[in-house]
């Protein structure tokens, strides 16, 4: 872990670079999407004893699965989420071959390290909730319809610290929620959102990627809207996460069969 603000750590995952974030409060820390692996979350409940730190509670910024991992050590506590967030989950889990279904989606170098048993079992918050329930600074739940049902990004106080969830990444482009009603006016709402907090924050904290400042917070904002916008207007982006030099071999292709998807929306009328 190291810390990069006060009291707020960081554990980062070799998995994408996925970021587990430990905020510390009055009588333990408050977890949000911690992973990736048993290992790499054994290692940060070990760290957490070291510092005589008890999780008192956890949050998931949204319900892709690699944000809703949980480890026996971290305890039983509360573990929450916006409603929508929940909510699709608690559909998800309904299933019978739920395992199935999770696995579909892992990384198969990663698939037989990935700890299922506490997977998504979240309590979802009143809709419309403002604030994560626990005895530490406040953290504010900025709720927006982007990239995944019920995805927030949190504000903790007093630091300036904005966990991003799976948005303003150096590293990944936005990924859309193509199954909304209207993915891209939801991303540029969102990145809205942001920009209209910018001056509340000092350090942001993506899903994936690097940890940045408030000056690579306007920077991530810009260039996730020149993406979309990009999108949206039948331009060729020329953003480098999807470039020949992308950080990921495989983000082109996703980026090629975001467009195809989208493509695919509009010739059946179920563009936004």
């Amino acid at each position: 872990m190291r810390e990069v603000a006060e009291g707020v750590l960081v554990h980062e995952s070799d998995f994408i670079q996925s970021n587990s974030v430990v905020v510390q409060g009055d009588d333990g820390v408050l977890l949000i999407d911690p992973g990736i692996t048993t290992a790499e979350m054994s290692c940060l409940a070990r760290d957490l004893r070291g510092l005589g730190e008890p999780v008192v509670a956890g949050f998931s910024t949204h319900p892709d699965w690699d944000h809703v991992l949980w480890h026996r050590d971290f305890g039983k506590v509360p573990r929450y989420g916006t409603a929508r967030c929940s909510d699709s989950l608690h559909s998800l889990l309904a299933h019978a071959d739920w395992k199935d279904r999770v696995a579909e989606g892992l990384p198969p170098e990663y698939a037989g390290d990935i700890p299922m048993e506490l997977l998504g079992l979240l309590t979802g918050l009143p809709e419309g909730a403002t604030r994560i329930p626990w005895n530490g600074p406040k953290a504010r739940i900025i709720e927006h319809q982007a990239h995944a049902p019920g995805h927030a990004a949190v504000l903790i106080d007093g630091p300036g610290v904005l966990v991003a969830g799976d948005m303003l990444s150096d590293i990944l482009m936005p990924f859309l929620d193509l199954e909304a009603k209207d993915p891209l006016g939801d991303y540029i709402a969102a990145l809205q959102i942001f920009e209209n907090m910018a001056h509340e924050v000092r350090t942001v904290v993506p899903g994936h990627g690097s940890v940045g400042g408030a000056d690579q917070l306007k920077a991530r904002i810009e260039q996730d809207l020149a993406y979309v916008c990009d999108i949206r207007d039948g331009k060729v982006t020329h953003d480098p996460r999807v470039g020949p030099s992308a950080t990921l071999d495989w983000l082109p292709d996703v980026h090629q069969w975001q467009l195809e998807r989208l493509a695919t929306r509009e010739h059946n009328g179920d563009a936004g």
